[in-house]
């Protein structure tokens, strides 16, 4: 029962994991119109699973970390009273914010499910000194430096763009029109619609259609590099992701040795995988297209400001947020082209102030709920 228990809870916040997260490294590739939603949300999961297979490797101390090693006394570690209400705190938490669209923090749902649990069960034990500088002090700058740096790197990237004189230029949309013209009809005073169908042309600007880029680096198309260097980018940031996520999810099942760890490992990649494909779409409407409108170059440059912090934070131990990162890029994009979406932005951050007590709430009762029935 106790293995049965533990399986299901693993798989279900990996899975809302993937739901709520995966979208996260190609938003602005699929926001950009290079690729469709469907293609753009599987490089994302297959990029995704690949960082999660490198992290058992890699990332041993976010596994300890998320653990609650320091945190908790060590008698309640690895126990479940304490793993599993993490988890299912965590999982309800990204559960909800993924069916309205939200794109929130799983680190921050693990964090304030861990504070409940840690509170409701160890009261004054809890180690707040270390939840502060540990927890809380990456998760507050991780979107700030996000923000700065994608803001930085794509003054740079511009004025080098334009140095090289590579020019950005509106497209001109072609396609099928419908028009409907009045006939007039020789039997009754009435007046027939018939449907006609043309060839149109417009200029139109990057809502409507995409922007190009003329001009040629060492005798190759500009636009032909940069899409793959955007596809690459959102690839990198995917695998970074994974790579900085996954070991969150490992901390709280992979100490029960009642499972072993590669197998843990890979329900965990396998459900983070599925939870991406099929229910991601409505978390991706906020994060690729409302935000702010993007092209390749602002994609690109949120991705990799993204990627660098993101790995930067797995390779020392800093529980960086993906999703707060990642916001924060795409944002430092908004404001530096003076296009961002204030409106869309205070919800997603009315929604991560929200993460942390909903998360807190859900893992102290669900805490009580086992003592009581235990």
């Amino acid at each position: 029962m106790e293995i049965f228990f533990i399986v299901f809870t693993a798989i279900f916040i990996s899975y809302y994991n993937g739901a709520n997260d995966n979208i996260k490294g190609v938003a602005t590739l699929y926001g950009s119109n290079i690729i469709s939603y469907k293609k753009a949300i599987l490089w994302g999961s297959f990029t995704t699973a690949t960082g999660s297979l490198l992290a058992f490797f890699i990332a041993q101390k976010l596994i300890v970390t998320f653990s609650g090693k320091g945190l908790l006394p060590d008698a309640m570690l690895n126990t479940i009273p304490i793993n599993i209400p993490i988890a299912l705190g965590a999982g309800m938490t990204i559960l909800i914010a993924t069916r309205v669209g939200m794109p929130i923090s799983t680190t921050h749902s693990i964090v304030g499910a861990l504070i409940g649990t840690g509170l409701a069960a160890a009261g004054n034990a809890v180690n707040f000194s270390r939840l502060f500088s540990v927890f809380l002090l990456p998760l507050l700058l991780g979107p700030f430096i996000a923000f700065f740096l994608s803001f930085i790197l794509y003054k740079i990237f511009r004025t080098t763009r334009l140095k090289l004189g590579i020019d950005e230029n509106t497209c001109v949309c072609v396609g099928e029109k419908s028009y409907s013209i009045a006939l007039p009809s020789n039997t009754s005073p009435q007046v027939l619609l018939q449907e006609v169908r043309k060839i149109d042309a417009s200029v139109d600007n990057i809502t409507s259609c995409k922007k190009q880029y003329s001009g040629q680096i060492f005798g190759v198309s500009a636009q032909t590099l940069l899409d793959t260097a955007h596809f690459i980018s959102s690839g990198f940031v995917s695998f970074a992701r994974g790579l900085n996520d996954t070991p969150k999810l490992l901390g709280l099942f992979i100490f029960f040795n009642l499972i072993d760890p590669k197998l843990s490992l890979l329900m965990v990649v396998v459900a983070m995988f599925a939870g991406g494909m099929l229910s991601s779409k409505k978390v991706s409407e906020n994060m690729s297209k409302n935000i702010t409108p993007l092209n390749d170059g602002q994609g690109f440059t949120a991705n990799f400001a993204t990627g660098i912090s993101v790995i930067a934070g797995s390779l020392f131990g800093l529980p960086l947020s993906t999703t707060h990162v990642s916001v924060g890029s795409i944002f430092g994009i908004g404001v530096s082209n003076k296009e961002r979406n204030s409106k869309v932005i205070k919800e997603i951050i009315f929604s991560w102030v929200l993460t942390l007590p909903i998360a807190a709430a859900f893992g102290a009762l669900f805490h009580l709920l086992i003592i009581y029935f235990s």
